[in-house]
């Protein structure tokens, strides 16, 4: 059996339109916001109902899990001046 895991990966990309789109890489937990803050405010909750009475090791993951989040952004590009 695989060890449990701490943490909680997720992904946060810039929307098609506008704001942010945040996804979890382990669970099945989307959610968006208008800024960074609220996508991340949204994430953690959004996260806490979906595992709000589940067995964590059925997901494996540990007790108080913690979330992960990595940031997908276009590159800047240098403009010629």
């Amino acid at each position: 059996m695989a060890p449990l895991q701490q943490t909680i990966k997720a992904v946060i990309r810039p929307g098609d339109e506008v704001g942010y789109v945040a996804e979890c890489l382990e669970i099945a937990v989307v959610t968006q916001g208008r800024t960074l803050d609220e996508t991340v405010k949204y994430l953690q909750e959004a996260t806490a109902l979906h595992l709000e009475g589940e067995h964590l090791a059925d997901f494996g993951l540990r007790e108080k899990p913690t979330l992960v989040l990595t940031m997908e952004l276009n590159p800047a590009h240098a403009q010629a001046s």
